[in-house]
């Protein structure tokens, strides 16, 4: 009988306890879920995803847009809301046009072609030196057949459409050539996105000469409307959300340049001459195609060649 009554005390023990803890872990789960109810709602209280405010005026190049047209609304809210809410892409474009807007900008102002052009080249190519699957290239997306038509080196060894001034230059001539031609900032960017020939192609079948009024593929159909975004967006971050400080910003490094007027047989060796490396020489040259520079002509090339104190000495 005693024996019985121990174990009834063992089993009594056992089943407070047993009580205990599963009040307990109850407790933690709730206290688990109310913490992980108060984050999520926490996130959703910083993190807003909501309509774009469009601009009540909007322009390209001055030229005003038709904003009473339901339709044009509802192109330029696509590409406000896809570029906005493209959260890396965007941060990657303010960084970026930090370090090159200052090279592009007064080489648009001296050909007297719009600021907001340099917003075109952000559209092209996001300020990078991309190739497209029809071989446009640089910055400024340059065919190799109109590289060569407005003076460009482009071969194996030297494509100057990687030259970021001398392509610039190019890109400015282009767009001078063809607003002579449309009288219009927004056909002109229109037919650089497209080629001249397309555009020339829908003027003449549809019987207009705005762009507004142009039904248009997809990709030139939406690009003006891009290009006003990326705009808004890069000239003013805070108000669409990007709180970037200037620390954050890339920088262009300090060079000099050297003249070279015969060939290079070996760019890793020519490199080190000034205490850097073959890549960091390329980085700074990009239209340097080859590990050697031909130059058989005696034509006078400028390299660009980092100041001291930027990279580590080799």
């Amino acid at each position: 009988m005693k024996v019985l009554k121990n174990i009834l005390t063992i089993l009594g023990v056992f089943f407070v306890i047993s009580t205990l803890i599963f009040a307990m872990q109850d407790d933690a789960r709730i206290t688990l879920a109310k913490e992980t109810k108060e984050i999520e709602k926490n996130v959703a209280k910083e993190y807003r995803i909501t309509a774009i405010d469009i601009p009540k005026s909007l322009n390209f190049a001055g030229e005003k847009v038709p904003q009473e047209d339901p339709e044009i609304m509802e192109r330029v809210d696509r590409e406000f809301l896809v570029n906005t809410y493209w959260q890396s892409n965007a941060v990657l474009l303010i960084k970026r046009s930090h370090k090159y807007f200052p090279i592009i900008e007064p080489i648009l102002a001296k050909n007297g072609i719009p600021d907001d052009f340099k917003y075109l080249a952000v559209a092209e190519s996001g300020l990078t030196n991309v190739v497209s699957h029809a071989g446009a290239t640089g910055f400024w997306q340059i065919m190799k057949g109109t590289g060569r038509e407005y003076g460009l080196e482009v071969n194996s060894n030297v494509d100057e459409r990687y030259h970021l001034v001398k392509s610039t230059e190019v890109a400015c001539r282009y767009l001078n050539k063809w607003k002579a031609k449309y009288g219009s900032w927004s056909l002109t960017a229109a037919a650089y996105n497209a080629g001249p020939g397309a555009i020339n192609k829908y003027l003449n079948i549809q019987q207009v000469d705005d762009y507004y009024d142009l039904l248009l593929g997809q990709e030139t159909g939406r690009y003006v409307f891009r290009i006003m975004a990326i705009k808004e967006i890069l000239s003013q971050p805070e108000k669409y959300g990007f709180d970037l400080d200037k620390e954050d910003m890339y920088t262009a490094v300090p060079t000099f340049e050297v003249e070279i007027d015969a060939p290079i047989f070996s760019i890793t060796d020519f490199a080190q001459q000034y205490e850097i490396n073959y890549k960091i020489l390329k980085r700074h040259n990009p239209w340097l195609r080859e590990p050697h520079l031909n130059n058989k002509t005696g034509k006078k090339y400028t390299i660009e060649i980092p100041n001291k104190g930027y990279y580590r000495s080799f």
